[in-house]
């Protein structure tokens, strides 16, 4: 098997609003980069050297944010009347990222969904996309489209519609395993599909249909079966994913990413971190940091 070229992070949203525990956890853990929330982020706009220094006290370095039509409650790229906020919004989110030393912006699509997503719906979209990633890139910044459930943005089709209308040279692509896995995409077939795109990955795993309470044995009483699980015990194979993007040479970042702990946060990503150090044979402690 040929050596996997990309590195290994984590994302904070497993500790919810806890952001400084995250870091620390995340830290114990032996991740060694990780993808905070934006609005943690943000909350250190023009004060980004306190931020890298915080994040250094903990031996991790940024790899993305989160951004997108995000950040505002009905949001969406293909509306038109909120291009210009969304453009602004990226722009800030990528100077951040920029002066942090990351060189990833996640464009999320806007929720919720109601229905599919028309084709005149799509160019508008584009059109935004591709305006705001232009903008984040002269921060040299890569906007990376990233189709999500219930949005937008979420079957196949419209990903290569998008994918086709949007400039190759600023709009990259993040893929997600359990997003894409849950719209019926083969997550193989599309890392070679778009391997000249791909710039960025959520891995996180997709609770099985009909999972419940007692596959989750630490789950509280009042708390539901989640979608998303830590990673090996869902219903996603992550060996053939793993090997696709051996074959096209991988070698951006990987963020393990779990929506919500069936447990605790420390122990979820503890699961995640020896799954990927296991079962795919990927140190996570070991890695150097870029």
């Amino acid at each position: 098997m040929s050596e996997f070229l990309g590195e290994f992070a984590v994302h904070a949203i497993t500790w919810g609003q806890d952001h400084l525990k995250a870091l620390e956890e995340a830290s114990s853990l032996g991740y060694q980069a990780i993808e905070p929330w934006p609005s943690f982020a943000l909350s250190y706009e023009n004060r980004e050297s306190e931020l890298q220094e915080l994040l250094s006290s903990h031996n991790l370095v940024m790899t993305a944010l989160y951004g997108g039509a995000s950040g505002e409650n009905g949001r969406k790229f293909l509306d038109p009347s909120k291009r210009e906020d969304i453009i602004d919004y990226n722009v800030r989110l990528a100077q951040i990222i920029a002066k942090c030393g990351a060189g990833h912006l996640v464009f999320g699509p806007g929720a919720p969904r109601q229905r599919a997503t028309t084709l005149e719906e799509l160019k508008e979209a584009a059109l935004t996309i591709n305006e705001a990633a232009k903008r984040t890139y002269e921060w040299g910044v890569k906007a990376c489209l990233h189709p999500h459930l219930w949005t937008e943005l979420q079957d196949e089709n419209e990903l290569d519609i998008l994918m086709e209308l949007c400039d190759p040279n600023v709009v990259f692509l993040a893929l997600d395993t359990a997003h894409f896995t849950g719209a019926g995409m083969d997550v193989p077939t599309l890392i070679h599909r778009y391997k000249e795109r791909l710039a960025y990955m959520h891995l996180k795993d997709l609770t099985p249909s009909g999972a419940t309470k007692e596959d989750f044995p630490m789950l509280l009483g009042n708390e539901s079966v989640p979608i998303f699980c830590e990673l090996g015990l869902g219903e996603i194979s992550f060996l053939p994913i793993m090997e696709a993007l051996r074959e096209i040479k991988y070698n951006s970042w990987v963020t393990v990413e779990i929506d919500l702990s069936t447990s605790t946060p420390y122990r979820s990503l503890e699961i995640c971190r020896d799954f990927v150090e296991q079962q795919l044979q990927i140190p996570i402690r070991k890695q150097g940091g870029r």
